[in-house]
């Protein structure tokens, strides 16, 4: 069989973005801007709005430094006590993404096994690249401020949008493509683990199940991958000249809620 005998994607553990973002969804400052980006992003009251909220809600980190919302990382943590259950991986993959390397770090203290694999830092499994838009924080307030680039997406829709001096989510897929490459050509029939990202875990699955634009887009509006959130793949050898990969579960949680 040219696949592994499993390939299991862990998606990051809260990142400090994704805190920031459920802080300032709750913001009265931003439910008053997504009104005037839902009635008239074209006006100054929107322009302003935008501002403000880039101003209050900025990182200051670039995508690749942006680290644990949780320093203990519990929710890796609790992850890697339940995955320590199971099977031992071959190979560990992990984006070389601060926030994917610490959640790697915690499930490895859930699960201490893990630490006699040496990780395999993969850029090719890296988060989607947003380019000029990561120093707006939020694409409703990039695109309020370059309304070009918001006609831009209405146009293409976003799946095939790419973002400035960024990706699309083909960009992303034709990567992962890349990287599945190399583990049907380096690491058949070995059992895989690989922290990685939201989109990427997407791609992934796009790939594998050869998933339409629309397949893709209802899987990310309805089904989007949840931080630490595992998923499975089992390799079959018996199905075609060459085995074959089917999903076994998908965004499966082993922490308890906050």
């Amino acid at each position: 069989m040219k696949w592994p005998k499993w390939l299991m994607m862990i998606r990051h553990d809260t990142s400090a973005y994704n805190a920031l973002r459920g802080k300032k969804e709750n913001d009265p400052l931003y439910q008053e801007f997504l009104k005037y980006w839902e009635s008239d992003p074209d006006s100054k009251e929107a322009r302003g709005l935008a501002r403000a909220v880039q101003k209050k809600f900025a990182l200051g980190v670039g995508d690749a430094e942006t680290a644990l919302a949780d320093a203990e990382g519990r929710q890796a943590f609790e992850t890697g006590v339940a995955l320590s259950r199971g099977e031992l991986p071959d190979i560990v993959f992990v984006s070389p993404y601060k926030r994917a390397v610490l959640t790697l770090d915690h499930i490895t203290r859930g699960w201490p096994a893990l630490a006699e694999i040496e990780p395999i830092e993969e850029e090719r499994v890296r988060e989607q690249e947003h380019g000029l838009a990561l120093l707006y924080n939020d694409w409703r307030v990039f695109h309020v401020l370059n309304p070009e680039q918001k006609r831009l997406r209405d146009i293409e829709g976003p799946y095939w949008y790419r973002y400035p001096q960024g990706e699309s989510v083909p960009d992303v897929r034709a990567r992962n493509r890349d990287w599945l490459r190399t583990v049907t050509r380096d690491f058949s029939d070995k059992r895989i683990l690989v922290v990685t990202h939201h989109l990427n875990i997407l791609a992934m699955r796009a790939n594998l199940d050869r998933l339409s634009a629309e397949d893709f887009i209802r899987l990310d509006e309805k089904e989007k991958p949840i931080n630490c959130g595992v998923t499975l793949y089992r390799g079959h050898p018996d199905l075609g000249s060459d085995g074959k990969l089917l999903l076994d579960y998908y965004n499966v949680r082993h922490y308890s809620s906050m």
